[in-house]
């Protein structure tokens, strides 16, 4: 545990610039993807084919060498834009994807992953349907106020130890990343990056809250719904023949003090939105506002301070290890930089190779398609980083804050429930959607893998978004603009 604490500490302090402008790494770093062909985009498919297959297919090799197999994708996007982009603009692009947004990422899991490992629910609660519907509303509900990363680190566990004496949990795990891990944050910038992102470029902070109240309530109404009486069949049907490993025993909360430190961090993630000293620092190319640093310094400093003021007791009957944190820390290292070239192809617009996609936002009279931005957005967020996404779109759309909250608010909605619904698409749509299946897996639940995963998702959450697309998202919806 020391190691790791060591091993961040030095991390961050190595690139102290954590966090950086609210612009997509490629736009910030100079790197134009208007000559980029899609072959920039195998990389990243690669990567994303191995990360699916490997667990099913090879899982010893995997399980011994995903860090290896991340780092080689990762070096077939480095070694071929050395060779056909100017070094300056190569380390521009790395050190902004790197310092700014991938170190960012990984010291918020990091920090809410050790907080969160020292809080206990204690006792045993019985996973019953309607135990496990009201714990997932729970989680829903804080999504919005300490984010989807938060709400998974402090739910995730109690939910899984609740049925763990359950024949079938996979989907308990599965509905817990449609719902707390994504679905659930739509309402405040806290719950989803996306969201903050937005707030940063000049989106009122309770404009999510008025604006995508009908579309969230539904969208988690219906997988609430659709949750209780899919678990309660199974309840139904596989009766209590599993022994419970859990004893019998009054239900509680121990280490309440970690609430204080993940509300640390919640105020060092607002830190960025309302302080602006302007000052920065530039390395690279590349500007750090002096907010973005210490926003990240205050939030790692919350994750170390767990270390030490949490009990050790604690963690150990949360099973903690940091074995989840290893794996997404090595993986999203590598998809952060096999990204780059895809979202600088993006960022190109209607001049880059993706032009044709990015045409289809627009209606033939030159009016937002709705329609398109939603399901534009929610593809790329499926698998793309689903901020840096969200700010292509939000750009396409003209950019003026003003102008989307007021006559194209249903453009702004469209891209802002797309970003954040369907990161639940894929694990690697949203940050925790990942570091729940890694937990769930450590903990002994037999995760569905790549493909699997999104089995689920197309067959419950696509038909929803289609309901959300007609009620909300087409001309003359019944409640567009409500």
């Amino acid at each position: 545990m020391k190691l790791v604490a060591k091993a961040a500490l030095a991390a961050a302090l190595a690139g102290l610039a954590l966090g950086g402008t609210a612009e997509p790494a490629l736009a910030a770093a100079g790197l134009d993807g208007r000559g980029m062909s899609l072959a920039w985009c195998l990389p990243f498919a690669g990567l994303l084919l191995c990360i699916a297959t490997g667990p099913v297919f090879y899982p010893h090799v995997w399980e011994h060498h995903y860090g290896k197999i991340a780092a080689f994708w990762a070096a077939l996007v480095v070694v071929p834009l050395l060779a056909a982009v100017p070094a300056d603009q190569v380390l521009g692009a790395l050190t902004f994807t790197m310092l700014a947004e991938y170190l960012p990422f990984i010291i918020l899991i990091f920090s809410l992953y050790t907080i969160a490992g020292g809080i206990l629910v204690t006792g045993n609660i019985h996973g019953a349907p309607a135990t496990n519907t009201a714990i997932l509303a729970i989680g829903a509900v804080l999504a919005s106020f300490v984010g989807t990363t938060g709400a998974s680190m402090i739910m995730i566990r109690p939910i899984i130890r609740a049925n763990d004496d359950r024949v079938h949990n996979v989907h308990v795990v599965v509905f817990f990343i449609f719902i707390v891990s994504n679905c659930g944050g739509a309402l405040t910038p806290l719950g989803d990056p996306p969201l903050f992102v937005g707030f940063l470029k000049g989106v009122d902070f309770f404009w999510t809250t008025r604006a995508l109240f009908m579309e969230t309530l539904i969208v988690v109404g219906a997988l609430l719904a659709i949750f209780y009486v899919l678990d309660a069949r199974l309840y139904a049907k596989e009766g209590r023949v599993k022994p419970d490993p859990t004893p019998d025993s009054r239900v509680g909360v121990k280490g309440l003090a970690m609430l204080g430190l993940i509300a640390v961090v919640v105020a060092a993630i607002l830190l960025r939105g309302y302080w602006k000293p302007g000052v920065s620092f530039k390395l690279a190319g590349v500007d750090f506002p002096l907010q973005d640093i210490v926003s990240n310094a205050v939030m790692l400093a919350g994750g170390l301070a767990s270390l030490k003021l949490a009990n050790p007791i604690f963690r150990e009957q949360n099973g903690f290890s940091w074995g989840p944190v290893k794996e997404v820390a090595k993986l999203f290292a590598g998809i952060f930089i096999c990204i780059i070239p895809v979202i600088a192809i993006l960022a190109a617009g209607r001049n880059g190779a993706l032009a044709p996609l990015v045409a289809l936002v627009s209606n033939p009279d030159g009016s937002p398609n709705n329609v398109m931005y939603f399901w534009l957005t929610g593809a790329l967020s499926s698998f793309l980083d689903n901020a840096p996404t969200y700010l292509v779109f939000f750009e396409l759309a003209g950019g003026d804050p003003k102008v989307l909250m007021g006559p194209l608010a249903t453009t702004l909605a469209a891209i802002s429930t797309g970003a954040v619904y369907m990161g639940a698409n894929s694990y690697i749509g949203n940050a925790p959607n990942f570091m729940v299946y890694a937990i769930a897996k450590d903990m002994g639940v037999k995760m569905p893998s790549f493909f699997g995963y999104m089995a689920w998702s197309v067959a419950i959450l696509i038909p929803i978004f289609i309901l959300v697309t007609l009620l909300f998202f087409i001309r003359g919806a019944p409640l567009a603009g409500w």
